[in-house]
Formats: C-alpha cells, sequence, structure tokens
C-alpha cells in the first residue's frame, strides 16, 4: 500500500438513523455516527450489544434503516465509499495449499497463481511490510498464527487504500506482544493515510490510551464522545462497573476532544 497523503480533515463518513431489525426483533435503532477521516473510533458494549451487527449494516451485508453517507466539506459531493475490513475470525484448513501471495494475489489481481509476478511479488511484499508481515509472503495460509494472520488481514484491508476501515474485534485471542502491534499499527494509520477508522473491540485499556472517540452501544448508542468523557459517563459504569482508566494527555488527543472538521 503506498501512502497516499495525511488525513485532509475534509472527508467524513456519516450515518444517519441506522436501524436493524430481524423480524419483530429490533436489534439496532437510532444509530447516529460522524467518523472523520483520520480518526479511530472504538464501538464498546456488552456481548450481544449489535457491535457485530453494526459493521454488517455499514458493509450493506444486512437490510438496515437509514442513510450512510460519504460527505467532502470541500464541494459536497458525494462519492462511492471504499470499505477495507477485517472480520473477527476466518476458518482456515491447516492443509490449505495457499501462501499468503496466493491469497493475495487472488483477492487483489487478475492474475494466475500459479505463476509469480516479480512486480506483484513486490507490490505485496510492500503492502505486507506496513504491517510487518513481508516475511510471512511463502508461508502457507494454514500455518500462520492467530496474529500473522491477522496482520495479513490488515494488509489486505488497506491495499485499496479504502475511505473506511472496519475492524470488528480483530484483535480476539492474540497476545499482550501482538495487541501492542496491532494498536500502534492503527494509530499510524490514523495519523498517516486519509482514512477512518471503525473498531469494535473489548479491549478498553487500549481503547483509552489510542481511540479518538468512542462509541458505547446497547441497541442505541447510550455514549459517545471522548474515551475520558465515555468512560465517566454512568451509562459506561452502569456496562462495565466502576473500574478507572488512564488517559493520554497528548496534544492530538486534546485537539480530537475539543472537536473541529465537519459538523
Amino acid at each position: 500500500m503506498r501512502k497516499i497523503r495525511k488525513p485532509c480533515g475534509f472527508h467524513c463518513i456519516k450515518v444517519k438513523d441506522l436501524g436493524v431489525s430481524f423480524g419483530n426483533q429490533v436489534v439496532l435503532e437510532h444509530i447516529n455516527l460522524h467518523i472523520h477521516c483520520g480518526s479511530m473510533m472504538a464501538v464498546i458494549g456488552r456481548n450481544g450489544a449489535g457491535k457485530s451487527t453494526l459493521v454488517k449494516a455499514i458493509l450493506d451485508d444486512i437490510p438496515h434503516t437509514g442513510v450512510i453517507e460519504f460527505k467532502d466539506a470541500e464541494n459536497g459531493r458525494m462519492q462511492k465509499m471504499r470499505i477495507g475490513y477485517v472480520p473477527q475470525s476466518i476458518n482456515i484448513e491447516a492443509s490449505t495449499p495457499m501462501d499468503v501471495y496466493d491469497l493475495i494475489t487472488s483477492y487483489r489481481y487478475r492474475f494466475p497463481v500459479c505463476f509469480k509476478s516479480k512486480r506483484i511479488y513486490q507490490e505485496i511484499r510492500e503492502s505486507l511490510a506496513v504491517f510487518e508481515a513481508d516475511e510471512l509472503i511463502d508461508k502457507p495460509i494454514g500455518t500462520l498464527s492467530g496474529g500473522e494472520l491477522q496482520r495479513v488481514l490488515l494488509s489486505m484491508a488497506v491495499m485499496d487504500q479504502p475511505n473506511l476501515l472496519l475492524l470488528d474485534e480483530p484483535v480476539s485471542g492474540i497476545d499482550k506482544n501482538g495487541m501492542d502491534l496491532f494498536y500502534e499499527k492503527m494509530d499510524y494509520l490514523r495519523k498517516n493515510y486519509d482514512m477512518s477508522i471503525v473498531l469494535i473491540s473489548h479491549d478498553l485499556d487500549y481503547v483509552a490510551k489510542y481511540a479518538d472517540q468512542v462509541v458505547l452501544i446497547d441497541k442505541t448508542v447510550l455514549a459517545e464522545g471522548s474515551p475520558r468523557s465515555v468512560f465517566e459517563s454512568d451509562a459506561f459504569h452502569q456496562v462495565f462497573g466502576n473500574t478507572s482508566y488512564g488517559f493520554p494527555e497528548s496534544a492530538a488527543h486534546k485537539n480530537t476532544t475539543q472537536g473541529g472538521g465537519l459538523s
């Protein structure tokens, strides 16, 4: 993935009055989100609160009501939004006769995987290097650890330079070193690429440290704002109890919590 440009501050994704129902069961209702380019929004909540359903609705994988818009403040024109997506898990047989190069080539390029192109090989290796996964390019998919597979999937998700990167608990079951690396890479993407990141996460310590915005949901939005404001809200304590978290005081986070960008 080539570096495009730093976040411009003029793009945003707006989710307006989104709702999802299955028969008579209301899963989500009145979801309103405003996601700026160059920001990372963490969506948190109890199990069964509708977090993964929200991601599927944004992907348009399930029927939903409401509107999802990609806005440009410079000219107001709508564009087709490019979305990158990393699921919580995928099932891959250990005996799968495909290596990382083959997987990404079949996904990204119209090129027979049985013939290795030096140009494509180098492009894929450079994309993998963003997530320190370039040495995995020839490794069979079925032999990858959870952390290795996660880094490969992230590389695939950002290769098309998406406007929005959706991550549905992508570090579930990863050890602390893998978690540290993941969030450091998300922070790098947030600061250096013109995209928005929406992360579904149960890792509240990391959310407190890295997220720009936090949205607490349980069928609808219970609290929204900076990590500190959400974590100190009554709604948060009702869901997660009275647990305290440390918060960064960097200029980037201060600027984010003070607002700015599109309204």
